[in-house]
């Protein structure tokens, strides 16, 4: 094999001399030049000619033979480079191939080490990939599941997310909206909230908070916003983050606590004050007959006793509202509770000359309720009947069963001066009182509250009222009957 790689550039010498002078003698046959002197020399030399060119086309063929298998060789390294294998040349074949085949296992060791941390940086990035697509997720259903409205747009005041509660105070397809302009999104009506999310984001502090008034159905409703600037690894503002909590209710429950003390002040001095002065003309000998001092206790004894109802009916209202009210459930028949109210309130009708009208006994009429309870409201819709009811008037009441509904109505009817048309659905409002009839009697504005809390809250019954100016009103609730089923259900 030796002898064989010693021969080739002997091999390679003879070819090259042999196509020279195949070359050389064409062109002193031509005539060419100088090539013509040596003309006549040259004719006798065909047949070496023939000879250099046979020897120089085997010479051709074989060499080209040697550098095929050397470019066989070649593609298939390049094909297992491509395959990323490995390649392993026994050694002793020739130093050249040695030296080419150490090269390249050290090469192709190199870029398999590369290649193993390139696949772990890429499984890596793969994984953070995955927990930043998670995390996002994540972070858009928390959004998308809050109660208060959430919206987020970038620094061009482009939206970037809402969640249903933006879509549906906005009025837009929060899933088909992204990428758009917040101003073109949200109605002109409330262009006072795009204005601020523009002048949040522009803004030096982190945060900016301000309640916002929308108009909806021609009714008010408040929303405390809150707009947070976003920033980027720059600490650059990528844009903002607004979050609108209604608090329509709660400004409503406020302005409520405050009517609450303005009217339970109003009404707690207006007794106090009667029998403080009564009080102090007894103190100091004003009354000289003993008629006159009766006249001072009997006023200072009534303004108590007004006193003392006013607190126990806010001490009721107020243990109704938050649950701590004791109530102890049982069947009741309506038609005995009725005919006990029915005989304290005669009394007080007969002094304004007004006529009570009862009813004929129904057989079973028990409701499942607290006695005490519905005794005070039947109390409170008969005295407010005679209250507002002029002198010869009228006060009837009624009760009536439905069995499919399973429940009783209770009914009381008077010819008094009526309710307008527009204040008839606020007499059960705490503390209201109708405007055209308050100096028709005195009251706390508690009576008809009272009583929509006992039937509607403690015994889940129902209120109701109808009047006509000038003719009279009609208060009523229902109850539902004490069945064996309502019962066993109660228990």
């Amino acid at each position: 094999m030796k002898s064989v790689r010693n021969l080739r550039p002997i091999a390679i010498g003879i070819v090259a001399g042999s196509l020279f002078i195949g070359v050389l003698a064409e062109w002193l046959d031509s005539g060419i030049g100088v090539g013509g002197c040596f003309a006549g020399y040259t004719r006798n030399l065909d047949l070496l000619v023939l000879a250099c060119y046979t020897v120089g086309a085997v010479g051709v063929v074989w060499l080209g033979r040697h550098w095929l298998k050397l470019a066989r060789a070649i593609t298939s390294i390049a094909t297992l480079l491509k395959q990323e294998k490995a390649i392993h040349i026994k050694p002793g074949s020739s130093d050249l191939i040695n030296e080419l085949g150490q090269a390249i296992n050290e090469r192709l060791d190199s870029y398999s080490s590369r290649n193993r941390a390139l696949e772990k940086k890429v499984g890596d990035l793969q994984i953070q990939v995955q927990l930043s697509q998670r995390q996002k997720r994540n972070t858009e259903a928390i959004i998308y599941s809050i109660r208060d409205a959430v919206i987020v747009i970038d620094e061009f005041d482009r939206l970037l997310m809402a969640n249903e509660a933006a879509g549906r105070l906005f009025g837009f397809d929060f899933k088909n909206s992204q990428h758009k302009p917040v101003a073109e999104l949200i109605d002109a009506s409330k262009s006072e909230f795009v204005d601020f999310l523009s002048h949040s984001r522009q803004s030096k502090g982190r945060a900016t908070r301000r309640e916002i008034e929308f108009l909806e159905d021609a009714k008010p409703r408040n929303f405390d916003c809150i707009v947070s600037r976003v920033y980027d690894e720059r600490e650059q503002v990528c844009g903002v983050v607004a979050v609108l909590h209604d608090v329509t209710r709660e400004k409503e429950i406020s302005q409520m606590k405050n009517d609450f003390v303005s009217h339970v002040s109003h009404e707690l001095k207006t007794p106090l004050a009667s029998i403080t002065a009564y009080s102090e003309m007894l103190a100091d000998g004003e009354a000289d007959d003993k008629e006159t001092r009766n006249e001072f206790c009997s006023v200072i004894q009534g303004q108590a006793k007004r006193l003392n109802r006013l607190i126990e009916d806010i001490l009721n209202t107020a243990r109704i509202e938050s649950g701590l009210i004791k109530i102890e459930k049982k069947p009741v028949s309506l038609t005995i509770l009725i005919e006990e109210q029915l005989q304290m309130i005669k009394s007080y009708a007969e002094d304004k000359n007004i006529r009570i009208i009862g009813q004929k006994p129904i057989v079973f009429d028990q409701v499942y309720a607290d006695r005490d309870m519905i005794a005070q409201v039947i109390v409170n819709l008969l005295s407010n009947a005679v209250k507002y009811t002029p002198a010869g008037g009228s006060v009837r009441i009624a009760t009536e069963l439905d069995e499919i509904a399973k429940v009783a109505r209770v009914s009381v009817t008077d010819t008094g001066v009526g309710i307008p048309e527009d204040e008839v659905e606020h007499v059960f409002d705490k503390f209201y009182r109708v405007g055209a009839n308050k100096g028709q009697a005195k009251g706390t504005g508690l009576g008809l509250n009272l009583v929509k809390q006992i039937v509607e809250k403690v015994h889940s019954g129902r209120v109701s009222v109808s009047s006509k100016p000038g003719e009279g009103s009609t208060f009523g609730f229902e109850l539902p009957l004490a069945t064996v089923e309502t019962v066993e259900a109660a228990h």
